[in-house]
């Protein structure tokens, strides 16, 4: 997990020094010239290292980034996210230098090879240095001048760097356009919003930049200070205001475009609408861009926003008036799958102008009495709603989006008021308001609200982007009218849906009061809905990039805990299947929006218990969106999908006796091996004593590696104690989806035997893989599916064929006319070309004492003859052209 931003392109500019143009800037060494020929077309770029002295012993590691024409151009300044270093933006950096721009990108205090403490943005620090590699640009001979000691500089940059890019357009009148993302308009708000510490993102912060002692000591004193407490003091507040661009917001008037991350809950959509209101108001232009991605994963659309922020630069640094900047505002929103994967596919809805948070309000009516809940001692369990940092392709949020819930309230913890089903679709652009009353039996409160997407029957409920907002109510001992702000998002609400308001007393990412209360919370209205944007504007398709790790699998796992603990509506069980693990009777799942067209379609198989189940076929074939189904974290449109005799659905209770393993893993990589698993089975709210940790950390074989911080783990590591996690309660059905990706030869073997060990024991487990040498070898059981549909199921043997079928090797490539004579002749029930000759299965009458001679005759021109034992040719065999 890191809060880097790879790949996103972007510049600065520049006069209103926060420095005196007497500053030096001394450079102390080059690290000489290093050129790349990108290609025939692009120009070689050409790239200097230098170390440069910015005061106080502060140094800075640069590079410095030209290509093509001796003539100037722009400048851009390219920062880089927290805990990252200058490497990270090297590509853009090389790109942008490509397209006519001088780059320089640094590694900022604290990071990479750069010294000096970090300062979170501090005026005097960070900030200054970028003033001071300003004044430094402005004496190259390749950059622009808009006056003397005054380049024509542009300045981008993710998260930190985004922030830094703000603010130095606040201090610095030399900066002339900004593209900053994902970031923070208010430090403060996003850590202390409304008064509760945010305190699993504070502590991933300060575990990202090395520890407390890497900060400068007035941030190390505050963080302990407020850690301790659990809360945040004015002093805090005021500091960490002192450093956000809010501080300096009357002052930031150049261009800027505003890119922000839908799934964030570090700096959610409220954090770039405050700068839009006022850097707009200041009269400059703005642009906003809502991403699916962001700080908890999900897809950073980062070639769109590369080529947008690029035309924006050319725009307003180059002064390109022909250069489609794009729209005002512009959302990207999930509109199904793009394959039998279940891929998510985005498209891009606009408007000419940016609507707020605010948009187009529409009355929805809640129902529900006045009622009581407590804040239990020590405020556990915690509520879950994020798994702060831990995301990636799709992540937590982008789950949401795709109709996946994994939230849980704790029953006597919370208060739910509940719509009406929805007479027609409904799109939510924006932030929600509501108004509660709220009574305390402390002084204070301390609540986190949050409106849920409800499916017909209770059984689905989507918190969309995972996303809560928290509230501290002071005086709150004779009752209190509260208007709650709750998150913005971009979220349709289907017809028969319902909205839940719900607000708890607790989350896993917060700081709730230790002393126990209770809390009573009556409505006092019902939801005000933003509709902006519901049905118009452009759309456009996107490309899909991945950002960050893929899917934690602890989140995935997690949501098959957490939704099994809710009660659904289902079929009866089937007492005849009480002992087997699985059984798949015609599944069928359409793909969104299309009546004739599947991702998975009349699908049937068996599983026993101690089989190694392997699923093949090919991408698109269907495989993770069975998985899905399986796991209950989506429905079927038809079929019967039976664990253990019980019927699946989202939230069936059958789901405890399930773990999973899907896509990846994701861990807090400051704890260790164990704390995080320890960490996670807490998160479930199940008793320590049922998650067998000994057993599972056993089977996995990680030894003393656990009592490591995670982030010294091999990618090997990390797997085993990803599979541990979903070994957690010793599941009797284990489903692993790709567990091998990203190993080495050894690694692999060694997750081969911790599959062969855990099924040892009578337990089940499916593996979904590409690498059909290990499915061979690990497997008992397979499963062919092509198209959706199943292609052959059973024991490997069977399908590998052991004696009656055989490969024939050939001199030259066997056409199929050939093949079918093959094919017809006595004793052969199939033949089929393959790669270096035939793929010839005989029937109970065939030989191959009689097949040579038949091949010989028929012209065949046979180099070998042996039995066939390879997976892969049988599976390209069963699948035919669509591997």
């Amino acid at each position: 997990m890191d809060l880097r931003l790879p790949r996103v392109r972007g510049l600065l500019r520049g006069p209103r020094r926060i420095l005196s143009a007497a500053a030096a800037v001394v450079v102390l060494a080059g690290a000489g010239t290093w050129t790349a020929v990108a290609g025939d077309d692009p120009p070689p770029v050409h790239r200097a290292d230098r170390v440069v002295e910015v005061g106080d012993g502060v140094r800075l590691d640069t590079s410095y980034f030209t290509a093509g024409s001796d003539g100037r151009r722009p400048a851009v300044l390219l920062a880089h996210g927290f805990g990252g270093s200058k490497a990270d933006v090297r590509d853009q950096a090389e790109r942008l230098a490509q397209d006519g721009y001088a780059v320089l990108t640094w590694s900022a205090r604290g990071f990479g090879r750069s010294t000096g403490k970090i300062g979170l943005n501090a005026p005097d620090g960070e900030v200054a240095d970028v003033s001071r590699l300003i004044d430094w640009l402005a004496g190259r001979p390749e950059v622009r001048l808009d006056g003397k000691g005054d380049p024509r500089v542009g300045m981008a940059g993710g998260s930190y760097g985004g922030a830094v890019a703000l603010l130095a357009a606040g201090h610095d009148d030399r900066v002339d356009a900004i593209a900053p993302a994902i970031t923070y308009w208010n430090l403060a708000d996003a850590l202390f919003p409304n008064g509760v510490f945010k305190k699993l993102w504070a502590g991933i912060f300060v575990n990202m930049g090395g520890g407390c002692e890497k900060f400068e000591p007035a941030l190390c004193r505050m963080y302990q200070r407020v850690a301790e407490k659990g809360a945040p003091d004015a002093e805090a507040v005021k500091l960490l205001q002192e450093r956000s661009p809010q501080a300096v917001g009357d002052r930031i008037d150049v261009p800027t475009l505003l890119v922000q991350g839908q799934t964030d809950s570090l700096f959610p959509l409220g954090q770039a609408d405050a700068a839009a209101k006022v850097i707009r108001a200041n009269g400059a232009p703005v642009d906003v861009d809502w991403v699916s991605g962001g700080h908890d994963g999900g897809d950073m659309e980062t070639d769109r926003v590369e080529a947008r922020t690029g035309a924006w630069f050319d725009r307003y640094l180059k002064g390109d008036e022909s250069a489609g900047t794009g729209p005002a505002f512009r959302v990207s929103r999930t509109v199904g799958t793009g394959s039998g994967d279940g891929e998510p596919r985005l498209e891009g809805v606009s408007a000419g102008s940016y609507p707020g948070l605010g948009g187009e309000p529409r009355a929805v009516e809640l129902r529900g009495r006045e009622q009581t809940f407590e804040n239990p001692a020590g405020a556990a369990p915690p509520a879950v709603s994020a798994l702060p940092g831990i995301g990636g392709s799709g992540g937590l949020s982008q789950l949401s989006s795709l109709g996946v819930g994994i939230s849980l309230d704790f029953p006597g913890q919370y208060a739910a008021f509940e719509s009406a089903p929805m007479r027609e679709d409904l799109q939510i652009t924006g932030s929600p308001t509501a108004t509660v009353r709220v009574q305390s039996t402390a002084e204070d409160a301390v609540l986190f609200a949050k409106v849920y997407d409800v499916g017909p029957g209770g059984a689905q409920q989507v918190l969309p982007s995972q996303l809560v907002t928290p509230l501290r109510v002071a005086d709150a001992r004779a009752g209190k009218d509260v208007t709650v702000t709750l998150p913005a998002v971009d979220h349709e609400v289907e017809r028969g849906h319902k909205l839940r308001l719900v607000l708890a007393s607790t989350d896993l990412g917060y700081a709730s009061p230790a002393a126990p209360a209770t809390y009573t919370v009556s409505l006092k209205g019902g939801l005000s809905v933003p509709t902006a944007l519901g049905d118009t504007g452009a759309t456009a398709g996107l490309p899909a990039w991945v950002w960050w790790a893929p899917l934690a699998g602890a989140a995935v796992a997690a949501a098959l805990v957490l939704t099994a603990r809710r009660r659904t509506s289902a079929p009866p069980p089937d007492p005849a299947l009480a002992g087997v693990p699985l059984q798949i009777t015609g599944l069928t799942k359409r793909y969104a929006k299309s009546a004739d067209r599947y991702a998975v379609r009349d699908l049937s198989f068996r599983v026993e218990k101690g089989q190694v189940l392997g699923l093949l076929g090919p991408n698109g074939a269907g495989k993770t969106t069975t998985l899905r189904m399986l796991m209950g974290l989506i429905a079927p449109d038809g079929g019967d999908i039976r664990v253990f005799g019980h019927a699946i659905a989202p939230g069936a209770p059958v789901l405890s006796r399930v773990g999973a393993f899907v896509e990846g893993a994701g861990f807090l990589p400051h704890l260790s091996g164990r704390e995080n698993l320890e960490l996670y089975w807490r998160a479930t709210g199940r008793p320590a004593e049922d998650a067998h940790l000994d057993e599972a950390l056993e089977i996995a074989g990680l030894g003393d590696a656990l009592a490591r911080a995670v982030r010294t783990y091999s990618q090997g590591m990390r797997q085993r104690l990803a599979i541990a996690q979903a070994m957690l309660g010793l599941p009797d059905l284990l489903i692993l989806d790709e567990p091998t990706n990203g190993l080495d030869p050894p690694q692999i073997r060694e997750m081969r035997e911790v599959m062969i060990r855990y099924a040892a024991a009578g337990r089940t487990v499916i593996v979904s893989s590409h690498l059909l040498s290990e499915v061979e070898q690990s497997c008992t059981h397979l499963v062919v599916m092509d198209h959706g549909r199943l292609v052959q199921a059973g024991p490997v043997g069977e399908i590998v064929g052991s004696g009656d079928t055989l490969l024939v090797g050939t001199r030259t490539r066997v056409d199929a006319p050939l093949a079918e004579k093959v094919a017809a002749l006595p004793g052969v029930a199939s033949a089929a070309v393959t790669d270096g000759g035939l793929l010839v299965r005989l029937d109970p009458t065939g030989t191959a004492r009689d097949l040579i001679p038949e091949l010989v005759r028929l012209d065949v021109p046979v180099e070998s003859v042996g039995p066939h034992r390879r997976l892969e040719d049988a599976f390209l065999t069963l699948i035919g052209d669509s591997a």
